[in-house]
């Protein structure tokens, strides 16, 4: 999941391998929702930190448990669906346009 700002950007990624970055031929990836009790845990992390643009990776289970791995600060997101890629630009150009302070 990317976050700019406010706006939280989830991917599932579906890959053979644990590791995704092995084959990323084999892998898919598809836009998803981010839970609410993620986005506000999200939020709250982004404050404390003063984050403004991260990565975040989760693992979700089967029955839709979402559990926090790590944060990116400088996580790459250009490789995924171009709809996702479109919109995390327009996000960090309107956080730019506002500004250190917004």
């Amino acid at each position: 999941m990317t976050a700019v700002g406010d706006r939280l950007f989830g991917v599932r990624i579906d890959s053979p391998d644990i590791d995704w970055r092995h084959r990323q031929n084999l892998m898919t990836c598809t836009p998803v929702e981010v839970p609410e009790s993620v986005a506000c845990a999200v939020m709250v992390y982004l404050a404390e930190l003063r984050l403004i643009h991260v990565a975040f990776d989760f693992a979700v289970t089967a029955c839709g448990d979402w559990y926090f791995l790590e944060c990116n600060p400088n996580g790459q997101w250009a490789w995924q669906p171009p709809e996702t890629v479109e919109a995390i630009t327009q996000a960090i150009a309107d956080q730019l346009e506002k500004g250190p302070d917004a």
